[in-house]
């Protein structure tokens, strides 16, 4: 026989599974529902990445043939496929800087300035931003467009690309004729340049320039 206190309990647990049973089991639907969608999100971000990934490759493969000349038609296809399916991604933007350096191989400087300009709108992160920037600044150099590209390099880069940075500057200053800011770009280039920064060409710019003023 159940007690009088025992039946109460029954009363409260069924009074309280009425009042929370159901939240319970709707949150905790709801929890399994979140789990599998990001699971299933995470599986196609994985698998997309891997397509682009594959797609990049073989765009990088056309444009590094063993005659030396790149497969502009097969470029062409690949680069379409690879912003049409995944725009506005790492690779779509890695791409960019392959098509438009393969444009500067050929001559086409409007074309790769578009490239990169493209890139520089909407970086997918700094470091491809950065990239677009300095490489869009030698392409302005390359069109006579030397004040252009200097002002894209105003202000203060990410201490791993400042090196470079101030370098582009040197030479775009150097172009217009003004060897002693040239000059103090230079040395601001090889104060930020690392130990294992490879040849000495700024020293080599630096050497050229004191040159002249002798």
């Amino acid at each position: 026989m159940i007690s009088r206190t025992e039946d109460e309990e029954l009363v409260q647990i069924k009074d309280w599974w009425k009042r929370s049973g159901k939240p319970l089991l709707t949150g905790g639907a709801l929890a399994l529902v979140l789990v599998f969608a990001w699971q299933g999100w995470q599986k196609y971000q994985t698998g997309r990445a891997q397509g682009a990934s594959a797609l990049y490759q073989q765009l990088l493969d056309a444009s590094l043939r063993p005659s030396g000349k790149p497969d502009t038609a097969r470029i062409a296809e690949l680069y379409g496929h690879l912003q049409s399916d995944f725009a506005g991604t790492h690779y779509a933007q890695y791409g960019s800087l392959l098509v438009a350096k393969v444009a500067v191989e050929d001559g086409k400087l409007d074309e790769a300035a578009a490239e990169l300009r493209a890139i520089l709108d909407k970086p997918a992160d700094a470091t491809l931003g950065e990239l677009a920037r300095q490489r869009l600044a030698r392409v302005l150099a390359a069109q006579d467009k030397a004040e252009e590209g200097l002002a894209l390099l105003a202000g203060e880069a990410d201490a791993a690309f400042q090196a470079v940075r101030e370098e582009i500057r040197g030479d775009l200053l150097l172009q217009l004729g003004r060897p002693d800011e040239a000059r103090a770009a230079y040395e601001k280039a090889k104060a930020a340049q690392s130990a294992d920064a490879g040849p000495e060409t700024l020293q080599m710019k630096l050497d050229d320039l004191a040159k002249g003023d002798a």
